[in-house]
């Protein structure tokens, strides 16, 4: 028996009666009483006795029915379950994170896919690039937002925008609106060694043939604010965190400018759950600009 006869004998077995399945079927009654011939004819045996006050099950029937039962049972979980995904309640989405855009960029973004999505819970981790690229491809991880680099194979990296570094300074220290590397002065430098921000803003200050002192290797972009904050120091940073800290801290963008890509991070060969597509959309839509 295929599904359809399956769903027709199951409808006429709860309503007794070829008029009200086709009812409750909304379709006509000559197309559920072909339908039923047909299966019949293909099971070599009758499923429903046809007398003056409608219609009985056989005993072929009989004991069918705890099979259609469970089957049906099974297929209305289904419609279920389809409903569920398809308005993306009941999953979880595990999204990684650069610190720095954890803490600046995704508080907003989880707040309104709470507001769109009520039902999906979302866990959020951040780490090192290296770190969110083995996740991912581990399947441990669904999407990832980063500063770009260069990704390993079986990464896709799609760029959602792109922001300029900053120099951070200490509280009572009103600086320019841009500032060159070679106008930093001689105050020690807080700043990224091996993230691609870092990379970049090393291989920046090589080609101008600088020596700039660092006397702290720094892993966090955050933590680098709060030295600063702290007074030790001019400190370099993402925009993400300096726009963070604009309250308590000085910035500068530096000239030349030293640009970060902000990048969605996904695995090439897993498609994403709708849930996570309309995640992408949110943070194409907040980073876009």
């Amino acid at each position: 028996m295929n599904l359809r006869q399956i769903e027709i004998f199951h409808a006429i077995l709860q309503s007794g009666s070829i008029s009200a399945a086709a009812r409750a079927l909304n379709v006509s009654q000559p197309n559920v009483t072909r339908v039923l011939a047909h299966a019949e004819q293909q099971l070599g045996f009758l499923l429903f006795e046809r007398h003056a006050q409608g219609l009985s099950p056989t005993p072929e029937a009989l004991r069918l029915m705890p099979e259609i039962e469970q089957l049906m049972r099974q297929r209305a979980g289904i419609d279920t379950l389809i409903g569920r995904l398809k308005c993306g309640e009941a999953q979880h989405l595990r999204i990684g994170a650069a610190h720095a855009l954890g803490q600046a960029v995704l508080p907003q973004t989880l707040i309104e896919a709470h507001r769109r999505l009520p039902q999906l819970s979302i866990e959020l981790v951040t780490s090192h690039w290296d770190t969110l690229c083995e996740d991912l491809l581990r399947q441990r991880m669904d999407l990832a937002l980063a500063f770009g680099q260069r990704p390993p194979e079986g990464i896709d990296c799609e760029v959602l925008g792109k922001r300029a570094l900053m120099a951070l300074f200490p509280p009572g220290i009103i600086p320019p609106e841009r500032i060159g590397l070679d106008q930093l002065g001689e105050a020690p430098l807080l700043m990224q060694r091996q993230d691609p921000l870092g990379e970049r803003l090393h291989a920046a200050i090589d080609a101008a043939g600088l020596e700039l002192r660092s006397p702290w290797l720094i892993k966090t972009y955050a933590v680098i604010a709060e030295m600063v904050a702290a007074g030790a120091g001019i400190g370099v940073v993402d925009a993400f965190t300096a726009e963070h800290y604009r309250d308590r801290l000085g910035a500068a963008v530096l000239s030349p400018e030293i640009e970060a890509e902000v990048v969605l991070v996904t695995p090439s060969r897993r498609s994403l759950s709708l849930p996570a597509l309309r995640f992408c959309e949110l943070l194409r839509a907040q980073l876009g600009g």
